[in-house]
């Protein structure tokens, strides 16, 4: 157990960076656009979670510039194209879709040298999504206690070694364990507090109270729109497709809207309400292996994230109003209707009276 453990942490670490390297340029600096937003509207039964986009062409997202993580340079900007992010509920689970144009890279067992995305929601109110909930405390003091108030929830997914088109996440093995990895991939459910301090969920620093109920709440799968088969990959047709290729990454994910953490570690979605989201993308550019801190992101600061609701209260009202005045209306009809039907039947079926006349006057 302690040893399947540690691979995970290490695998967590060298997909997100070793945390050493995490160094911003200069001071910090953050001009946010006040008009982004991601809506996650109602609707159920649309999405079908294989990595293919055909069942979201109805649904719309914000286009985001992809802009250095760590130094917001709009020079600097990811040049194969913008991140388009779009969400959705069915009242259980929370869906997203995330799209970005970019040249077919994989290279089977190397994190790195493929596309890697990720989401960070903000968990609790002192979480800043700078320094990744901007906790001061080192990795040597970080708990969650000296932190309190900082934890952010996040999913990662490096694509290394995930046949596209297929599911990963989540699974009963590692939730068994009492932990958010994932042991056939990396689609990882963490937590943090700054960027020297993240774990898995369940785990957490030395001394600090593990949960053994915790779980990897999510699942995704991966997609490019230069890949001809359908039907479903295995692993052995690894690359899937020539390196190089144009087109277009989708990464789609799905969480139930609550989950039963008990340690601060899960974002917790309320239908009518609202949280504060980023997304992440890291991406071998000319062909040369990522690293943690090298990674684009959509904004340089929280963006809104509204979970609409099926039907606003006005439009219930109304729509109640006038089913109400439709039913009476149908009611009148009805009755006059039956009660016609019952007089000319009346009319037509009533015998018909022969006059009486007396035997004397025949």
């Amino acid at each position: 157990m302690l040893r399947i453990l540690l691979v995970l942490f290490l695998l967590v670490s060298a997909s997100i960076g070793g945390v050493n390297s995490h160094q911003e340029s200069g001071e910090w600096r953050c001009d946010s656009n006040s008009e982004i937003g991601v809506l996650a509207e109602f609707k159920p039964g649309l999405i079908t979670l294989d990595g293919h986009a055909d069942d979201w062409k109805d649904i719309d997202g914000f286009e985001f510039p992809l802009l250095p993580a760590l130094d917001p340079d709009a020079e600097n900007e990811y040049e194969a194209g913008k991140m388009t992010v779009k969400s959705l509920h069915d009242g259980h689970d929370i869906f997203f879709l995330l799209q970005v144009d970019g040249d077919y890279a994989y290279s089977k067992g190397e994190s790195s040298r493929c596309p890697s995305v990720a989401l960070m929601f903000q968990i609790g109110e002192s979480a800043s999504y700078h320094n990744m909930g901007g906790c001061e405390e080192h990795s040597t003091s970080c708990t969650n206690k000296t932190c309190r108030g900082h934890e952010v929830d996040i999913m990662h997914f490096s694509i290394g070694n995930a046949i596209p088109g297929r599911l990963y996440g989540g699974n009963h093995i590692d939730n068994g364990d009492g932990n958010g990895g994932d042991r056939f991939d990396h689609l990882v459910d963490l937590y943090a507090w700054n960027p020297h301090c993240r774990y898995l969920d369940g785990n957490g620093p030395q001394g600090s109270a593990n949960d053994t109920s915790a779980q990897n709440d999510w699942k995704g799968a991966w997609w490019h729109s230069s890949l001809t088969v359908h039907s479903g990959f295995i692993e052995d047709e690894s690359p899937y497709a020539d390196n190089g290729k144009k087109g277009t990454y989708f990464f789609e994910f799905s969480r139930p809207l609550r989950t039963m953490d008990r340690l601060q570690q899960d974002v917790e979605f309320t239908i009518g309400g609202s949280s504060k989201m980023s997304a992440a993308f890291w991406y071998p550019v000319d062909g040369k292996s990522w690293i943690g801190p090298g990674h684009y992101s959509v904004n340089c600061d929280w963006v809104p994230l509204d979970i609409s609701l099926g039907i606003s209260l006005l439009g219930k009202s109304t729509t109640s109003s006038s089913w109400n005045v439709v039913n009476a209306f149908s009611l009148v009809l009805s009755v006059a209707a039956l009660c016609i039907s019952v007089f000319v039947s009346y009319r037509v079926m009533r015998p018909k009276s022969i006059p009486f006349t007396p035997m004397e006057d025949l």
